[in-house]
């Protein structure tokens, strides 16, 4: 059996991982940074424990093809309605940055009554089921496996399948190779017949779904709450900048190192300082914990604007070895 401390270090690096590759896929695409990303983890994780409790399924994992689908959805939507209109209008990087915030806030409004409407039809169900209630969703909770929770396997193990499809589909399907032409340079795509607009809106529904389905894996062992997006876009941010925001398996990496840091990190010092610098029992973030992605995604900016996956590491390598 693992440690508490190194299993949720491992899941939470594993979850923020996942969200991380849905952000750097929609920047891929249209090289603006997506305030909303982190609105596409909720939207995936309320429609999965949604339903997950009113269906009666007999696991929430089989509930997670919902938070693929809807974060799909919602994310197809805000480029198609928001984002590509702006940019044929050509709207400033700034204002494409702005318009992605303003959709984040009409995300929190909309996630706001959508959960006012679910506590009043379906409150007492959700409670008296022993999930609390809408505005604060507890854990769905999870199997066991060796005597561990059994997202210590699932979530390294579905950034391994996912990091395994993505580079089949970019590397081995003529639709991957009409995505990378269209990141790469969709000018010249166009010219050779490539359907970009198609490809982005591809890009897209992957990116939200992906987020989505981390969403879903993310209600079965932790407590979500409706400010949840407002905290998880901190991670999201600081793990897509640590790997490199133009680089998907940069996002895994960097996912994968902020998720674990945060989580290990304020465990070490809840045993130096107190327990206050750590997350409530249940939940995956705290204010506290939020400068640790925050000073990393600074270093990171100061030291390696790139990201980790831009640095010469062979170069470095040699010279420390000389």
């Amino acid at each position: 059996m693992i440690s508490p401390l190194i299993s949720q270090s491992i899941i939470f690096g594993s979850l923020v991982s996942l969200m991380c590759l849905g952000l750097t896929l929609t920047y891929l695409t249209t090289k603006v940074p997506n305030f909303a990303a982190a609105d596409f983890v909720t939207t995936g994780t309320y429609a999965s424990a949604t339903a997950f409790i009113l269906w009666k399924l007999k696991s929430p994992y089989l509930a997670t093809p919902l938070g693929f689908l809807f974060g799909g959805l919602i994310s197809v939507l805000m480029y198609l309605g928001v984002l590509r209109p702006l940019i044929r209008k050509g709207s400033s990087l700034i204002m494409l940055m702005v318009a992605t915030l303003a959709v984040d806030l009409i995300f929190v409004g909309g996630n706001l009554l959508f959960i006012e409407d679910l506590e009043s039809w379906y409150g007492r169900i959700i409670s008296d089921r022993g999930y609390g209630n809408f505005y604060t969703l507890y854990a769905l909770g999870d199997f066991k496996l060796f005597g561990d929770l059994g997202m210590l396997y699932v979530g390294p193990i579905s950034v391994i399948v996912i990091s395994a499809a993505l580079y089949l589909i970019l590397n081995k399907t003529k639709f991957g190779i009409a995505m990378r032409a269209a990141i790469e340079n969709a000018n010249l795509a166009k010219t050779v017949g490539i359907n970009v607009e198609r490809v982005y809106v591809v890009s897209w529904f992957l990116a939200g779904g992906v987020a989505g389905f981390a969403g879903g894996l993310f209600s079965i062992v932790y407590t979500t709450n409706q400010n949840q997006a407002s905290l998880l876009i901190v991670s999201i941010f600081a793990g897509s900048v640590l790997g490199g925001l133009n680089s998907i398996y940069g996002a895994i990496i960097g996912g994968l190192l902020i998720g674990f840091g945060e989580i290990y990190i304020t465990g070490e010092l809840s045993v130096l300082v107190g327990k206050f610098v750590s997350a409530s029992a249940g939940y995956a973030v705290n204010n506290f914990q939020l400068g640790i992605p925050l000073a990393i995604m600074i270093i990171t900016l100061l030291v390696a604007p790139q990201g980790i996956t831009a640095v010469g590491w062979r170069r470095i390598l040699r010279r420390a070895k000389k």
